[in-house]
């Protein structure tokens, strides 16, 4: 829009804003109405087209620092009251004197020649600090606005988040149980990540913001490690669990006994095998697994009934008749295994 069309427009009038008001203000105004009277809102309503390039322009101006300067300065300039109207003296009468008194001498060309508006927009702009152009109205105005203000309506491209990175490491069972701080290394960067007491072996743990970097502002994605836990000869984790299989015998099994187990910390624990316990039963004892911050898992103890490899004659004949004596157990495992 054309400088000399300033003085008939009032754009803090239509956007709503005062004259103080500042970038906030004038950006949060233009997004309300243009929301309100944008063409997708209001489509085949001529009026509302019209009325959001009103508010376009308006904030086009305002948002400005430069353009909202010159604007002030020319709006100044015309609001003493005066108006540009006919009839004046051939000598340029009342607009002589008043463009006189405002910029320090008689404009000439009179009433034919009329006022010259490229003038007085260009002192008007001198006034504020603007550097004065010798063009007409579009070259004025092609030398103030410097870089127009970004429609905050136009399409944005989306921040889209990085690609998560995928890695391993290898722990032994014991930092399992305990947790440990890893050295990674990942394409050059090296950073130390924490893994929680009681992870599993394949478990996966996520690193927020070391994957790669994101696209158009977008976070970085994240680092997904597999954790590998080196087995060990007695004991297993379960979750939280620490589990051990414990070995009794055939009389233990089925009468029933009582022991004493050391943890996997080394602690004692008494713990008592019910009658009738079978291969793969299992006795638990209560928060002697993995502490981890407030919870702490059991000390799960898994039954194997072992039986000895060779049997002496006696051996072998005691167990003839046990099997006799419980012959009707022996027909029930009989038929599960049919």
């Amino acid at each position: 829009m054309a400088e000399q069309d300033w003085l008939g427009k009032d754009f803090y009038a239509v956007l709503g804003v005062s004259k103080d008001a500042d970038d906030k203000e004038i950006s949060k105004a233009f997004r309300k109405l243009a929301r309100k009277y944008h063409p997708d809102s209001n489509q085949g309503d001529a009026k509302a087209e019209e009325k959001f390039k009103e508010i376009s322009e308006a904030y086009e101006v305002l948002s400005n620092k430069s353009e909202r300067q010159k604007y002030d300065a020319i709006r100044s300039f015309g609001a003493g009251g005066a108006r540009f109207a006919g009839g004046s003296s051939a000598g340029g009468g009342a607009y002589d004197d008043m463009f006189s008194s405002m910029f320090g001498g008689r404009m000439g060309g009179g009433a034919a020649g009329g006022i010259n508006l490229d003038d007085l927009f260009a002192q008007a702009s001198a006034a504020y600090g603007q550097p004065r152009r010798a063009s007409g109205f579009g070259g004025f105005g092609g030398g103030f606005g410097g870089a127009q203000p970004q429609n905050p309506y136009e399409p944005q491209p989306e921040p889209v988040k990085g690609e998560d990175r995928r890695s391993s490491v290898t722990l032994s069972f014991a930092k399992a149980v305990s947790g440990a701080t890893v050295s990674l290394k990942v394409n050059g960067e090296s950073f130390k990540a924490k893994v929680p007491a009681g992870i599993n072996d394949g478990q996966k743990i996520r690193i927020s913001g070391k994957g790669k970097p994101g696209v158009n502002g977008g976070a970085h994605g994240d680092l997904y490690l597999t954790v590998h836990v080196k087995a060990d000869e007695t004991y297993s984790l379960e979750g939280k669990d620490i589990v051990r299989e414990i070995p009794v015998t055939v009389a233990e099994a089925a009468l029933g006994t009582k022991l004493s187990v050391k943890d996997y910390f080394g602690d004692s624990v008494e713990v008592k095998i019910p009658a009738g316990t079978g291969s793969g039963g299992e006795v638990r004892v209560k928060k002697h697994g993995v502490k981890s911050g407030k919870n702490v898992g059991d000390y799960v103890l898994r039954v194997m009934v072992k039986v000895p490899g060779k049997l002496t004659l006696g051996q072998k004949k005691a167990l003839k008749a046990f099997d006799e004596a419980t012959s009707a157990f022996g027909e029930q495992l009989a038929a599960e295994r049919e």
